[in-house]
């Protein structure tokens, strides 16, 4: 009896069903990837369709956020490319405005009643040294002394004997502002040409300031990013009927 035929029709039975698994399991793959395109494809067209409603909406700190989630996670797609041409303009846009904002937020406004009268400053710290103890840099309009801009810091306060010269650079120009300390002993260095100074710190966008501290004479470099300042905010006081007099 010849058994070699049903041994080989066996084996030719399980080839056959080897290839039809293979072939079987050569069609889920593309399958799948397929299904995972789509799944991609439809988050980037939600995610798009987000970014258009926030752009409607002008949040553009939320619209910089999903816009760059889309070009990261969906670097190829329709949605991406249509991103691409607003995205710049927007994320150029709300970095100025925050900066903007950030600016402006350096200053305190303030009307407030001083010794018999009523006082309206406009203060701002030194951003830089960033450590140590801060100096204001104060506008101030007072009803019975009127206007006066000084620096203010913590005792013993600045070297200034008589007049002095305050090497102050404005936007990388030089210039000498006049001052002095006052005799009362505040640690504080007044300003002579209170209006020059205010003219001139209303166009620049960043001053520094030299001054001495009399603690070890230490020399010091005051920076303020002025550029915030909002001359409307800084409100006007009028005359007390003692300063009339």
């Amino acid at each position: 009896m010849n058994v070699a035929f049903p041994c080989r029709a066996v084996m030719a039975f399980g080839l056959a069903a080897l290839l039809a698994a293979c072939s079987q399991g050569g069609a889920a793959a593309p399958d799948a990837a397929r299904q995972q395109a789509q799944a991609a494809n439809a988050d980037a067209v939600r995610n798009l369709d987000a970014y258009r409603q926030l752009l409607r909406i002008h949040n553009d700190e939320m619209a910089v956020t999903m816009g760059k989630e889309i070009v990261r996670r969906f670097p190829d797609s329709d949605a991406a490319k249509e991103v691409q041409q607003t995205l710049p303009a927007i994320e150029k846009r709300y970095t100025e405005a925050s900066e903007r904002s950030r600016l402006e937020r350096l200053w305190l406004y303030q009307v407030a009643p001083m010794a018999g009268g009523t006082q309206s400053t406009a203060t701002i710290e030194n951003s830089q040294p960033a450590s140590g103890d801060r100096v204001r840099l104060v506008l101030r309009r007072h009803t019975s002394w009127g206007q006066s801009v000084f620096l203010y810091g913590s005792k013993p306060g600045f070297v200034c004997r008589g007049n002095c010269s305050i090497a102050t650079h404005v936007d990388g120009r030089t210039v000498a502002v006049k001052a002095f300390a006052p005799s009362t002993g505040e640690p504080a260095l007044m300003i002579r040409d209170d209006k020059a100074f205010i003219a001139m710190l209303g166009k620049a966008k960043k001053l520094s300031m030299d001054v001495t501290l009399v603690d070890g004479e230490k020399k010091e470099t005051l920076v303020y990013e002025v550029a915030g300042f909002d001359p409307a905010k800084w409100t006007a006081v009028g005359k007390s009927r003692s300063a009339g007099k």
